[in-house]
């Protein structure tokens, strides 16, 4: 029985071995085998090098964990601030006098035109008024520092502050005033309160603004809620002007110097002409006074003649 047991399994073996999808079915196990066995080598190498990176990071930052929200953190570019209306509320606030600008229309310039004792001045900064006519608070345009604290027997109190940029504020005609020389203003921190004064008495209650750029001034309206970077342009049209105007005034002093030589030119040849005329007058009175001479000397042969007779 056991041989008999023996000799079938030894033929179903055979069978299956005789089967043509066997050997295909077997070469594809072994290459799944060697694959899975490739994949598992090459992920453990990528695996250590990370392990040793780790390692290193650990070595050279210490203990310290960085994190991703400190609040000490600083941003790297400095947002620029815009140049405010130096009120509270600017929806209740308006302009009441203009700043003078040539190329202004005529109404405008109208506005901007200041009496005092009979005469008209140019406006170089802007009138704020409340629309209620009421005084009201007068707050920084720009952070800064304050330069100077003043009281003008025209203007009023006077507030300087100097800001980055070579800028400048002015804030007259303040009733109170509530900071003081070298103090550190915030951007809409109070410096006073609206009030009158004598040169701008037609305005009313209001707060006098002047903008500065480079030491020359610039109309306000033009540059409200701007940038302060927006004020450079100020600068390169002066820079723009100014090299316009050297080169006229080049022009102008070729223009002179040319007309110099030509004058002088001009003024040689007339003396070269000169010269020429009083050369031959020179020659026309030796003319006149040889045949002068000439008579004398036919008298005096006529009288040899005579004698010799």
């Amino acid at each position: 029985m056991n041989e008999e047991n023996k000799g079938g399994s030894k033929n179903k073996w055979t069978r299956i071995f005789r089967k043509k999808w066997f050997f295909p079915a077997v070469y594809l196990t072994i290459a799944a085998l060697l694959l899975a066995v490739v994949v598992w080598y090459q992920n453990l190498d990528n695996q250590i090098p990370e392990a040793d990176n780790d390692s290193e990071q650990l070595e050279n930052t210490g203990d310290y964990i960085p994190t991703p929200n400190d609040e000490d953190a600083e941003p790297v570019v400095e947002q620029q601030e815009v140049i405010l209306m130096p009120v509270t509320d600017q929806d209740q606030a308006e302009i009441v006098t203009k700043f003078y600008d040539y190329d202004a229309e005529q109404e405008d310039k109208e506005n901007a035109l200041v009496l005092h004792n009979n005469r008209y001045y140019q406006s170089t900064g802007v009138d704020i008024a409340a629309a209620d006519g009421e005084t009201f608070d007068v707050v920084s345009a720009l952070s800064g520092t304050v330069t100077e604290v003043k009281e003008d027997p025209l203007l009023g109190n006077v507030v300087i502050m100097s800001h980055e940029n070579d800028v400048k504020t002015y804030y007259a005609s303040l009733g109170e005033v509530l900071v003081k020389t070298g103090a550190e203003v915030m951007q809409g921190e109070q410096i006073g309160t609206a009030g009158n004064n004598i040169f701008g008495k037609d305005s009313g209650t209001h707060v006098y603004f002047q903008l500065d750029k480079d030491g020359k001034e610039v109309n306000p309206e033009e540059f409200f809620n701007q940038s302060v970077s927006t004020l450079d342009s100020v600068t390169d049209e002066q820079a723009e002007e100014e090299s316009e105007a050297s080169e006229e005034s080049g022009t102008v002093e070729e223009d002179s110097e040319a007309s110099e030589e030509s004058g002088t030119v001009e003024e040689s040849d007339e003396q070269e002409n000169e010269e020429d005329n009083s050369v031959d007058e020179s020659d026309e009175s030796e003319e006149s006074d040889g045949e002068e001479e000439n008579p004398e000397d036919e008298t005096s042969d006529s009288s040899e003649t005579d004698e010799s007779a």
